[in-house]
């Protein structure tokens, strides 16, 4: 990889720069992580006092006792540190991707994403369960078991493998779900696989679902950096350290979203993913959230087609799914 000449120089703007995040464990281990790589590519911001993280708490984080569906809707984890990002009171902003809305507020750009950790998610079961079956892995799971999630994308696609179970709401961050589940208080949950290799915590996961079974998140386990767009000093320090893999897959799925364009009601799943030849294959899956209905469809083409096979796939799946899945 090449080394980033770094655009920001203390003679030229003030310093700190600073960095807003949410308070999650996740979220700063993800900020960290983006700060020791920007140091790594810009030697001569190492041994300064460069950044300085600023914890911003979101409507997301703030109500956890209600889905994010009844407080909102698409851009629950974002909306507060944009408006901080706007205002000028941070000057980057740190993000899990798949919370990012598709659209931006005006004036705040997406302005790089970095290396993809593992997308898939995970299946979590109590401490001291038996062996789980990669090739039925939902046969773990009890005739009747809870399930905690708040997520309608997990619900719906396990809803429909799986009719019998039952689900609850379980929001709070990793620690929190983890806890329940060993505890007792939910027979099972669901985790995206990236967050738990990011804190030290792969090991909890009983098995990792198979993207196939399990279509994730659209840019789960993608960091995003926002930036004002007039910032062209952070825009093209950070041009250096997007990761050219992260980008085309991203551009693909954040398409998909943008095309199919529904709710936090609406179970949508995307997974890209860069073959052995560069051509760039894309999953999108629809789903009702009882798990009634579920429509998945792939495409394959070239990488630089990211944004178009995204769109395409996008709309050939809204056109073939019942209206009452993107009801506001």
């Amino acid at each position: 990889m090449k080394t980033v000449t770094p655009l920001v120089q203390p003679h030229r703007r003030a310093l700190p720069l600073k960095v807003g995040t949410r308070g999650s464990p996740l979220a700063r281990a993800q900020t960290a992580n983006f700060l020791a790589l920007l140091k790594h590519f810009c030697p001569v911001l190492r041994g300064m006092e460069v950044f300085e993280e600023h914890i911003i708490v979101t409507t997301g984080d703030a109500v956890q006792d209600r889905a994010l569906a009844e407080i909102g809707g698409k851009g629950l984890f974002a909306k507060e540190i944009h408006e901080s990002l706007a205002a000028g009171r941070i000057d980057f902003a740190v993000h899990s991707l798949k919370d990012l809305e598709t659209t931006l507020p005006p004036g705040i750009t997406l302005a790089c994403t970095l290396k993809r950790e593992d997308a898939r998610d995970v299946l979590i079961l109590p401490p001291g369960h038996g062996p789980v079956d990669a090739a039925d892995p939902y046969a773990a799971l009890a005739s009747g078991a809870r399930i905690g999630s708040a997520s309608v994308r997990r619900q719906a696609q396990l809803k429909h493998a799986r009719p019998d179970l039952e689900f609850s709401l379980l929001r709070g961050n990793v620690g929190t779900r983890l806890a329940k589940v060993a505890g007792g208080e939910v027979d099972a949950t669901l985790l995206a696989y990236a967050g738990l290799r990011r804190l030290g915590l792969a090991d909890r996961a009983s098995i990792v679902l198979n993207p196939d079974m399990m279509v994730p998140s659209a840019c789960q386990g993608i960091v995003g950096i926002t930036v004002r767009s007039a910032d062209t000093e952070l825009l093209a320090m950070l041009a250096g350290i997007e990761d050219p893999e992260a980008k085309a897959v991203a551009t693909a799925e954040r398409a998909l979203l943008s095309a199919l364009d529904g709710s936090c009601r609406t179970p949508i799943g995307g997974y890209a993913r860069l073959m052995e030849d560069g051509d760039l294959h894309l999953t999108g899956l629809v789903a009702r959230a009882d798990g009634s209905f579920l429509l998945k469809r792939s495409a394959t083409g070239s990488r630089a087609d990211a944004e178009a096979m995204g769109r395409e796939l996008g709309l050939s799946l809204k056109a073939d799914s019942p209206d009452d899945i993107f009801a506001p």
